[in-house]
């Protein structure tokens, strides 16, 4: 279970850490849960982890998940994390900023997986920490935990790659079972998405049959989709508003907002879903000065391109304290996962068609010395391929510009560095004419660039 040895002393960058190997002994310990601190410092590592232990621990947790409701009550002192997306170094430092999970409750919001390029690493870090501790670790559902999301995006890709479909059907069955909201210290309504015009008390969540792939439309929808109107009253002229941003779900104002507080004996909805420059917002729709709602997103540098910071709040004892952090770099991941070799294809391939394109045309110079059979040879396979109905004249230059043109493309993903893992946002969100934006700019136009993919797929 240990890394590769270097006996010899001889690695040629020896500062880069030495990698992990897959592990040949199970994780789990005598009490029949995994070690999860071993796991977390195995991940770090880059080491992947045998598909026995990979089920083991998504079957165990899904156990637990079964067990619970759709809303989960839990009290204070407690951390809140919102998004993660698959940024395991980021999670890392968030556990380091919010407290040991030992000693610590933990309420996570969703959007575990998809964009970054760790996603199976945090899902199955945060499963372990769950068995370990199944009454302080409180997870609850995103809309990204879903069949249609993970397939739109990285997550699906990235299970074939590490493990195979069996532990992403695996993950999609125990996806069904999170929890969808949790209502902490009997004051705050904690929900990924928000509010929705089906709900009226929260006896309207426990209502919900929640191990399905979520609808479109419905009560279920909203909570992991809706968002609050992004203005400083709230106001709205209808109280729920359809979401074109997202292509399903609503909008809700200050006085849908007001509604479900005042029903419900509630102070402020809990959410996440949208990343924030400053990893946090709330929105004043009271009049008072504590917030009705209160955005919060965990993923600092969002896709390696938004230029956020992460941050998580601290409820304890009434008191609310918001933390936060940048990124921590991480290991680089070719897009789509492709090894170096496959990525490579397109500049041998550029570099054999051009020493083709000169051998199918070429222009000699006829001199004394050259012998009369090879001037022969090489005329008839010039009258050939000019008679050729099969290859027009300029096919081999043709070819060779769409190899080109694949080739810099190749660069282009390379140079936006994993940014956004399909490779939506190019070079021009962080640089116009090369002069470097600042931060708020940045991340206005990143905002602007992967606006398509808030959208949900059809």
């Amino acid at each position: 279970m240990e890394g590769l040895q270097d006996p010899l002393r001889d690695r040629a960058v020896a500062s880069v850490p030495v990698p992990a190997t897959r592990t040949t002994a199970s994780i789990f310990n005598s009490s029949s849960v995994p070690n999860w601190k071993f796991l977390k410092d195995f991940f770090i590592k880059e080491g992947v982890l045998s598909k026995r232990d990979c089920l083991a621990i998504i079957n165990k947790a899904t156990d637990i998940f079964r067990r619970e409701g759709n809303l989960i009550e839990f009290s204070d002192p407690v951390t809140v994390v919102g998004d993660i997306h698959g940024q395991y170094y980021d999670l890392l430092k968030m556990l380091d900023v919010g407290g040991n999970p030992e000693t610590t409750r933990y309420l996570f919001l969703g959007d575990y997986v998809d964009r970054g390029m760790y996603s199976i690493e945090v899902i199955l870090l945060l499963y372990s920490l769950k068995i370990n501790f199944p009454l302080t670790i409180v997870m609850i559902r995103g809309n990204h935990e879903s069949r249609q999301m993970t397939s739109m995006f990285s997550f699906r890709k990235e299970c074939i790659y590490k493990y195979d479909l069996e532990v992403y059907d695996a993950i999609m069955t125990s996806f069904d079972t999170l929890p969808l909201s949790c209502i902490l210290n009997s004051s705050f309504l904690a929900v990924h998405g928000g509010l929705s015009p089906e709900l009226k008390t929260l006896k309207d969540i426990n209502m919900i049959n929640r191990c399905i792939e979520p609808p479109r439309s419905g009560l279920l929808c909203d909570l992991l989709w809706s968002d609050p109107v992004d203005s400083q009253d709230g106001r709205t002229a209808e109280l729920y508003k359809n979401n074109e941003t997202r292509g399903c779900s609503y909008f809700f104002g200050a006085e849908a907002t007001k509604r479900i507080l005042k029903e419900n004996d509630l102070i402020t909805i809990i959410r996440g879903h949208e990343v924030q420059k400053d990893g946090y917002k709330m929105q004043f729709w009271n009049g008072n000065d504590f917030p009705s709602v209160i955005t919060i997103f965990s993923a600092p540098n969002y896709c390696d391109c938004y230029k956020n910071k992460g941050a998580i709040i601290k409820f304890n004892g009434g008191a609310v304290n918001i933390q936060q952090y940048n990124f921590s770099k991480h290991p680089y991941v070719l897009p789509e996962f492709m090894d170096v070799f496959t990525w490579s294809i397109p500049f041998v391939i550029e570099k054999v068609l051009k020493m083709l394109h000169s051998v199918l045309k070429p222009r000699v110079k006829v001199e004394s010395g050259v012998d009369e059979k090879s001037i022969k040879m090489l005329k008839e396979l010039e009258d050939c391929l000019a008679r050729s109905k099969d290859i027009r004249d300029d096919a081999l230059d043709q070819i060779v510009m769409s190899i080109r043109n694949m080739r810099e493309k190749h660069e282009m993903l390379i140079k936006n560095t994993n940014s956004f893992s399909d490779g939506i946002l190019s070079g021009e969100a962080i640089a116009k004419d090369n002069v470097l934006l600042d931060d708020n700019e940045t991340f206005k136009r990143a905002i602007t660039m992967d606006k398509v993919n808030e959208k949900r797929p059809n």
